[in-house]
């Protein structure tokens, strides 16, 4: 069980930080879909939030400190999941839907294996 859950921290971690890291590089590009920028902001903090996710979702646990954190970093990504259904289910692209319910679930169960 350690194992498997030690493989979705390190999925989710990766997933996480690749996200949150387009997201801060690409903010630049969000000016051109708003036209004023008003959603940069927003978008930088999302990716900020998701970097900081993906590192709490490995070193509490990896190194023993405040290891609470970890499933603690995981429902956050699980919050993060259903707010992104919601949007995406909201701007009628079920594809994203999907791929939000599968990160959710497999974030779900890591914070339910770290808890137990």
């Amino acid at each position: 069980m350690n194992i498997s859950l030690w493989i979705v921290q390190i999925i989710l971690s990766f997933l996480f930080l690749i996200v949150g890291s387009q997201k801060i590089i690409s903010a630049n590009k969000e000016i051109d879909k708003t036209g004023d920028g008003s959603q940069k902001h927003l978008f930088v903090f999302i990716g900020i939030v998701e970097i900081l996710g993906a590192v709490g979702l490995i070193l509490p646990w990896l190194l023993n400190i405040v290891p609470i954190l970890t499933p603690l970093a995981g429902i956050g990504i699980s919050i993060i999941m259903i707010l992104a259904a919601f949007h995406h289910a909201k701007s009628k692209e079920m594809q994203s839907v999907v791929t939000n319910i599968i990160i959710l679930a497999l974030a779900l169960f890591l914070v339910i294996g770290r808890l137990i």
